[in-house]
């Protein structure tokens, strides 16, 4: 579905029946502690409160290989395939016919509208400043789904030697990507938690906890500020 036709089920702000089909509504469930989601399939990303949560963050970070911050020679985004490729080898929500950004608005939306794949309306509860969003299709930009680990981070500690398959299935595995606020998220750009962690304090030990977690997955090492940076904020 296009654009241009999800747009126009929302004209006037009343859903309407398209030649394309119905639209439906879905109700997400609560967000979800990264160290209970480790498949990135549920809502995310809860904070981690309890000590003992804490405690098993940072033996994760603790798992984290070290190495110094290397070169972007030869980044780009196509290195890791099209834009929310639905053929990743590897990885969940793969080949069920949706984009990998429409898969991810519908896991962590509430009062999610979509016509077919294609999400046309939702309210997002953004895991990085706290603000709620009442989002439509037609602002696109206002919500962005983030790379935990960005792409470009990746590509300068270790995605350089790997295989397509592995890329793609970096850049579109669910427990790499959050739903957030599209300002916060450009303002991150490519950095590590060393130079840029989420607004909002009470999520950043989740935070840190999901990035180590796609690092461990993938064997990317860290900078070793980023590291230090990731185990004070579960302490």
């Amino acid at each position: 579905m296009s654009t241009r036709d999800a747009v126009a089920l929302l004209a006037g702000g009343v859903m309407i029946v398209s030649l394309l089909g119905t639209t439906n509504r879905t109700q997400a469930g609560a967000a979800t502690s990264p160290l209970a989601n480790t498949t990135g399939t549920s809502p995310s990303l809860a904070p981690l409160t309890s000590q003992a949560d804490k405690q098993d963050a940072r033996a994760l970070i603790t798992r984290l290989r070290v190495k110094g911050r290397g070169s972007s020679t030869g980044y780009q985004r196509t290195n890791y395939g099209g834009n929310w490729a639905d053929s990743a080898p590897g990885v969940p929500y793969a080949g069920n016919g949706c984009r990998t950004r429409d898969d991810l608005l519908a896991r962590d939306g509430r009062d999610v509208v979509r016509a077919g794949c294609t999400v046309l309306s939702l309210t997002l509860t953004d895991p990085y400043t706290g603000r709620d969003i009442a989002w439509r299709v037609s602002d696109a930009d206002e919500i962005q789904v983030d790379h935990v680990v960005p792409l470009s981070y990746g590509w300068r500690m270790a995605a350089k030697s790997w295989s397509k398959s592995k890329r793609l299935d970096f850049a579109n595995d669910p427990l790499n990507l959050l739903p957030v606020d599209g300002r916060a998220n450009e303002e991150k750009d490519g950095s590590g938690p060393a130079d840029w962690l989420p607004p909002q304090r009470r999520i950043r030990c989740a935070y840190v906890t999901r990035f180590a977690q796609v690092a461990v997955k993938y064997d990317v090492p860290v900078t070793r500020a980023d590291k230090q940076t990731m185990l004070a904020q579960c302490r």
